[in-house]
């Protein structure tokens, strides 16, 4: 179905308006937010992103709000890991608690520009090579391996320190960076010369990281929709809400241990998917003769949905059925001599 331009008139605004909400309402005040506001507001993004399925839904068709909705699903479950990402920038850079909140949301905003791009690329791509599927559908499986991996190994991820992309060291060689944070600025001047502050390396260290993350969840999802205005509508509603899921789950991700077996089943899925649609609509000539061919039928939208949403939450209710075990048996070991009730130390910046 083609989507009229005023679909994506509507979605640009909307996109652009709850930003400027999300500017000046919440990141402005200088404040780090306690549990309950970012569980309200993580609510409140989250029946955001509902209402917009429903009205996708109504006004352009249940087959594209069904996709919508599976689409939205996955960017938001591959998005969690872009939370363990955060903290290791954040920590990396000892960036003061008051500006999480910015950095974040100015982070976000960035990431969906270089998302649009990426959809814009990956939808031309697929309007006039049928082969990328074959493309997406391995890269996919390869990245469900690598979860496994991680998920295997989650000392590695738990010791992991924040190491400068190529982008950010980039920035480092060319333009002068000043010791500390400078409150909000990101361009101070010294002794009449123009210095960055770290604040503005971190902003494009969290932008620039979620690229990675887009060229992973960018295919997944093209797995589940060719319409580029789904892809966007889904990638938007799930980073907008993103600021105030990592403020809820912060101290929550260490309990999600099987994370990463979760992500690694749904993009394993999704790859598997992938790669029965490249063979349904096959033009290789050295694959079955370049004839299209229907090994086993493509799984539906509604199904896609019900299993990536059923994997969810069978990983989030054994993570913490498990870690909540596991954290008890520890406390209760007298050969643990770490201290239960010891206060933490005041963080220093």
């Amino acid at each position: 179905m083609h989507v009229p331009p005023l679909a994506w008139v509507i979605l640009i605004v909307v996109v652009i308006g709850i930003l400027v909400f999300d500017f000046l309402g919440h990141v402005r005040k200088d404040h780090y937010p306690s549990l309950k506001e970012s569980a309200i507001w993580t609510g409140i993004y989250i029946s955001i992103a509902l209402s917009a399925g429903l009205v996708i839904g109504l006004t352009l068709g249940w087959n594209l709000g069904t996709e919508y909705i599976a689409g939205w699903v996955t960017e938001w479950s591959l998005s969690l890991d872009n939370l363990f990402v955060f903290v290791i920038v954040l920590s990396g850079f000892s960036v003061p608690r008051p500006l999480h909140q910015k950095v974040i949301a100015v982070g976000i905003t960035l990431a969906l520009v270089f998302r649009l791009i990426f959809i814009l690329l990956g939808a031309a791509l697929i309007e006039n090579f049928s082969w990328i599927f074959y493309i997406f559908g391995v890269f996919l499986l390869f990245t469900a391996w690598q979860q496994v991996q991680e998920g295997m190994h989650p000392e590695a991820e738990e010791n992991a320190e924040y190491q400068e992309n190529g982008f950010v060291c980039f920035v480092r060689r060319f333009l002068k960076v000043t010791p500390d944070f400078v409150g909000h600025k990101y361009l101070q001047r010294v002794d009449g010369k123009l210095f960055i502050t770290p604040l503005l390396l971190v902003v494009i260290a969290v932008g620039s990281a979620d690229v990675m993350f887009a060229v992973d969840s960018i295919p997944a999802i093209f797995g589940l929709t060719n319409e580029a205005f789904i892809v966007f509508a889904a990638n938007a509603f799930a980073l907008m809400g993103l600021r105030q899921l990592y403020f809820l789950i912060e101290g929550l991700m260490q309990r999600l241990i099987f994370l990463h077996f979760g992500l690694a089943a749904i993009l394993g899925f999704i790859g598997v998917k992938l790669l029965l649609h490249a063979l349904s609509t096959n033009e290789i000539i050295f694959i079955n003769g370049g004839k299209p061919l229907d090994l086993l039928p493509e799984p539906t939208i509604p199904f896609s949905l019900g299993f990536i949403v059923a994997t969810l939450t069978l990983t989030a209710v054994i993570s913490l059925t498990v870690s909540h075990r596991r954290n008890k048996k520890n406390h209760g070991n007298p050969a643990d001599d770490t201290p239960t009730n010891q206060t933490p130390p005041p963080e220093t910046n």
